[in-house]
């Protein structure tokens, strides 16, 4: 469905400039922004996803990852086709990569944003999750099923890269309960060969969901030979250090896939060296993702008390008395039954 877009501008010459995301396309008149979903028509600027959805599952809000939030719930999670970066070993390329011209062979259907929460209840869901694209790019339709998700008593949860705008970000704020965040690397040039995005809107972000009161989570999929040195982990492990000791920090394990299939995975070892490094930047909560083999118990940070036992995407507490370690009483960030 094509719906008049939300935070553009009017420029001279009937060219529109975006406001959603950091890119800021200045687009002109019949183009297309950086996402290829957003299309300048006579001066004004449309979105031609709004309810119109790639993929839409029940999922444990383990996969998200988010696990200092409502562990052991589902949440619906839905996405358009996508995406305003250009990363080449993203696993869900077969989406995130398409633009609207590619969508009409795609597969994707129409789900309005009342049958998503009817069918997020329907599920058993406790939130909603604007997941495995970027929720960006679908921003319209993601803001209307928020606000009818959250008058129904349901959380709003955004899987995102983290480049949008302030404005984005205040807009959503009062619908708006959880993030994941992608810091993909403490590069700029990573994010600019790689990405086609810039780093320091990414960082702003961040500080500024935390600002906003949004339960922030951060995952960083660490690629052998991109993002793997010691100096690159220590600088994003002193990054969230620095914003908030108890931000969880998820590194997830890179399998070979879209542009970089002929890549080996990450050795495990590399993972090891990061959960080191992110326990001597002061992190309280580690998170190793992607090998089957790993238990991501949930560990009091004061005595080592196990609070939430987890395998795969299962998850069951077993040490918190509400927010508290029912062994030495601390306090445990995060946003549980």
């Amino acid at each position: 469905m094509i719906k008049e877009a939300i935070l553009y501008k009017k420029l001279e010459g009937n060219v529109v400039q975006c406001r959603l995301c950091s890119h800021l396309c200045r687009i002109s008149e019949s183009r297309f922004g950086s996402c290829g979903v957003r299309q300048n028509k006579k001066g004004l600027l449309y979105t031609h996803v709004y309810g119109e959805v790639i993929a839409s599952h029940v999922d444990p809000i383990e996969k998200k990852p988010l696990y200092h939030f409502q562990p052991g719930s589902r949440s619906y999670s839905i996405a358009t086709v996508g995406c305003n970066f250009r990363c080449g070993f993203c696993q869900n390329w077969q989406i995130s990569q398409l633009n609207k011209i590619d969508a009409v062979t795609a597969g994707g259907y129409e789900l309005k944003p009342e049958e998503v929460v009817r069918e997020a209840e329907k599920a058993g869901c406790r939130s909603i999750s604007y997941t495995y694209t970027e929720p960006t790019i679908f921003f319209e339709y993601a803001y209307d099923t928020a606000k009818k998700a959250k008058a129904k008593g349901l959380y709003n949860i955004f899987v995102t890269n983290g480049f949008m705008t302030k404005e984005a970000l205040d807009t959503i704020r009062p619908y708006l309960d959880a993030c994941n965040c992608d810091l993909k690397s403490f590069r700029d040039d990573f994010y600019k060969d790689v990405c086609k995005a810039r780093l320091e809107p990414v960082l702003d972000s961040i500080r500024y969901m935390k600002e906003l009161g949004i339960w922030v989570e951060v995952t960083t999929l660490i690629i052998p030979g991109e993002n793997d040195s010691e100096e690159e982990l220590k600088g994003i492990a002193g990054f969230i250090a620095g914003l908030d000791k108890d931000i969880p920090w998820h590194i997830s394990r890179f399998h070979p896939d879209f542009k970089y299939k002929d890549s080996a995975p990450t050795p495990i070892e590399t993972l090891r060296k990061a959960e080191k490094i992110g326990k001597e930047a002061g992190l309280r909560y580690i998170y190793i993702g992607n090998v089957l083999s790993e238990r991501d118990d949930t560990l009091c940070y004061n005595c080592g008390n196990i609070l939430i036992e987890r395998l795969g995407f299962s998850s069951k507490i077993v040490g918190l008395n509400g927010k508290n370690c029912s062994k030495c009483g601390t306090e445990i960030k995060g946003i549980f039954k």
